[in-house]
């Protein structure tokens, strides 16, 4: 089974949703004949459930389960997985939420808890006592966990209505444990998995510290999801005390591999090394944004502003999920990436990133946006979808 064709599937959707994306913007310099929500819907569904759920499923999987012999089990797991996706994708852009949608999402949550099942059963015994399968474990019930805000949202829209509190709770809850559960942790256990590959750090020696931290950080960084409704300052303290859990992590984590290398004097390749330095500098600001978020000023200023919502998802989304993704597929094998098309595709993101971000700066200050505004962003969106194309593009001539 060759798994690069698994990843070129996943880099397929994040080719669609930039396309998606693209055609959301146009949405504001002229009209389009079709449904914005409805596209929308398909836009951050794909994202989620298509690029990144499959393209770490596919990397867990050769890191932990490809030795094994659940070859078909997987394959047969994959492909459904893989409809259940293109369901979601046709079904919300042509109808949104309905019983289709409703029921291929279902059918996805269903497809993950397996995926779960075979980690747990079928990684090696030795496997279970590295660092990084601690964090990918972890990282797969934050998956479970955010999976309750979806189950709950149907209950929720038939007794209380989309416009209750309840409802925006819910999807928060489930952005919030996706992006700061399942998504950052798996990254991390990857990325330990990796340094264990290369001899750069002992899998029993990573600072206990480290995982804990990290854990109570992002439980309690979840309060930040809650801040919108001005609740008690016990909120605030929590969420803020849950961004700093997550600052010392993340301490503690540099501190260690940096002590690492210089002992074993082993480092990683240049392009590699650049693509994750680059990531750590996306992830210090993403837990800047956490801790400014605890404080009250700040989180009344986000709720108000939800320019400064889709530039934070965006940033962890295209910046620090993607970025890792591309710096472990090319390790394993996976994908071809030269720093020319690094570099296309890290404008086009910082460029929309910086739109949006002075959107956001104009609305707080009360300055008239600019007419051609809309049209930059649209250009900026087109330049991203073009770079991701070019990546497309180099995995097909690589075969």
């Amino acid at each position: 089974m060759d798994l690069r064709n698994h990843f070129k599937i996943a880099l397929v959707y994040l080719f669609i949703i930039s396309l998606l994306g693209v055609i959301l913007r146009h949405f504001l310099v002229s009209d389009v004949p079709i449904n914005y929500k409805y596209t929308l819907h398909a836009h951050s569904h794909v994202a989620l459930l298509g690029w990144i759920y499959t393209a770490l499923t596919t990397l867990i999987y050769s890191q932990y389960l490809s030795n094994r012999s659940i070859v078909k089990q997987y394959r047969r797991l994959f492909w459904f997985t893989q409809i259940t996706i293109i369901g979601m994708m046709i079904s919300f852009s042509v109808s949104g939420y309905s019983i289709t949608s409703i029921l291929f999402s279902t059918l996805f949550l269903f497809a993950s808890y397996r995926f779960l099942h075979l980690f747990l059963k079928h990684t090696s015994g030795e496997h279970k006592s590295f660092t990084s399968y601690k964090w990918i474990r972890a990282s797969l019930w934050f998956m479970v966990i955010s999976s309750l805000g979806p189950w709950v949202l149907g209950v929720i829209m038939n007794t209380l209505g989309s416009s209750s509190d309840w409802y925006r709770n819910a999807i928060y809850f489930y952005l919030h444990f996706q992006y700061n559960g399942w998504f950052i942790m798996a990254l991390f256990g990857l990325f330990f998995k990796m340094l264990e590959d290369q001899q750069i750090i002992n899998h029993r020696m990573m600072h206990p510290l480290a995982y804990r931290f990290f854990i109570s950080g992002v439980l309690l960084t979840f309060f930040l999801s809650v801040l919108w409704m001005k609740p008690h300052f016990s909120f605030y303290l929590l969420s803020g005390t849950g961004a700093l859990f997550q600052v010392f992590a993340f301490g503690f984590i540099l501190q260690y591999i940096n002590k690492a290398q210089k002992e074993t004097g082993i480092g990683l390749p240049e392009k590699i090394g650049l693509l994750l330095k680059t990531v750590a500098v996306l992830f210090s600001l993403k837990l800047v944004a956490q801790l400014l978020g605890a404080i009250p000023q700040f989180a009344e200023l986000i709720a108000a502003n939800k320019d400064l919502i889709i530039g934070y998802l965006h940033w962890v989304f295209l910046g620090v999920v993607t970025i890792s993704i591309f710096a472990y597929t090319t390790h394993k094998g996976l994908m071809k990436i030269t720093k020319p098309s690094f570099f296309f595709f890290l404008f086009g993101f910082l460029l929309t990133e910086g739109l949006i971000f002075y959107k956001a700066f104009k609305v707080w200050s009360g300055a008239i946006l600019e007419s051609y505004y809309y049209t930059l962003l649209f250009v900026a969106s087109f330049l991203l979808f073009i770079s991701i194309g070019v990546l497309l593009f180099q995995q097909k001539k690589r075969n």
